[in-house]
């Protein structure tokens, strides 16, 4: 019987990186970048990082759109807050069903074609880049695609069902920019804590097909996410007491560069999207009494859109999610302004 069709060979990421190379000039901007960013991962700066935009990056247009209104809200809050636009272009699936992503479907109507999606996403990528001035930020779901990305990311996340997977923290540790590594799904920050360690470290491991030797990120750190517990329930693990716990954890795990970013929807806010500028606002509130707090959280991810909630495959309204539901543009931007209002 045979399980595995084999349709077709894909190009390696060099070979798609010639056919749609970066310019120097785009280059140079990420470069600069990828650098403000890491100096608040390294707490040599003291902005505030927002990884901010739809649950799923559907359609090029409508993402585009959104990206351009960020750019005009990063020049307002400069001085506050660095914007990394959240370009998810592949989306893992509980039940190994729905969408998975543009990188599988870049039309969510048709069947996946991998090739075309692979010039999907790194098209939307460098488009955003080029239209804004804004690097952006993608899920790392599969491990031997990132380098597909990896002259266009400025920020990395590895999702609560991927954390604890060696492959997914052996490539992180190869890695330049900030990648994150999500609580997983237990809540066991235990776990968290380990893959971190694990990516802050130099390996040797087999990566496409290559022998490959890294020298540790030291610039892996941790996302909350919230959890849910035995009864599948979700479970917010933002409060006060559980920042304080995890601060106390990594110091005494002796990591590098203690750093946070806090997710503000999934288990967090039980996906009851509207509850996300109230989850940013309860950790500030935290920040401004507790100074190890304040020294460990480094922003938020936050999902927004150009229309709130959430429609159906086929819907098609404009700029609405067609996964978890996000906020829509006029929260968004009261929720950035208020942000750096209270930085």
């Amino acid at each position: 019987m045979k399980n595995m069709e084999f349709r077709r060979k894909l190009p390696v990421p060099q070979e798609i990186k010639e056919l749609y190379p970066l310019t120097t000039e785009l280059s140079g901007i990420k470069a600069k970048r990828d650098q403000i960013i890491a100096d608040v991962f390294t707490g040599n700066s003291d902005k505030i990082v927002l990884i901010i935009g739809p649950c799923s990056a559907d359609r090029e247009d409508a993402v585009l759109e959104y990206c351009e209104k960020l750019a005009t809200l990063q020049e307002k809050t400069a001085d506050k807050l660095i914007l990394i636009p959240r370009v998810y272009t592949n989306k893992p699936r509980t039940t190994g069903e729905g969408y998975k992503g543009l990188l599988h479907q870049p039309d969510p109507e048709k069947r996946s074609d991998m090739l075309e999606g692979v010039i999907a996403i790194r098209r939307l990528h460098t488009n955003v880049l080029a239209n804004t001035g804004l690097s952006t930020a993608d899920e790392m779901l599969y491990p031997d695609n990132y380098r597909y990305l990896s002259d266009l990311l400025s920020y990395v996340a590895v999702g609560a069902r991927s954390v604890e997977n060696q492959e997914h923290r052996l490539t992180a540790s190869g890695i330049a920019v900030p990648v994150g590594m999500k609580n997983p799904t237990s809540g066991d920050i235990s776990v968290m804590l380990n893959s971190i360690l694990a990516a802050q470290h130099p390996h040797t491991f087999i990566y496409r097909g290559w022998e490959v030797d890294t020298t540790g990120n030291p610039l892996a750190h941790a996302i909350l996410r919230g959890y849910v517990n035995r009864h599948g329930e979700a479970i917010p693990n933002y409060h006060f007491e559980e920042l304080e716990h995890l601060y106390n954890a990594y110091a005494a795990k002796g990591l590098e560069n203690i750093a946070l970013i806090v997710d503000t929807n999934h288990s967090n806010s039980a996906k009851k999207y509207m509850e996300q500028p109230r989850i940013c606002k309860e950790v500030l509130h935290s920040c401004r009494h507790s100074a190890n707090i304040r020294s460990m959280v480094k922003g938020f991810m936050i999902e927004s859109y150009l229309e709130g909630g959430t429609q159906k495959i086929g819907e098609h309204i404009y700029g609405k999610s067609i996964t978890d539901p996000c906020i829509g543009w006029a929260d968004t931007e009261r929720l950035v302004l208020d942000i750096a209002d209270l930085v």
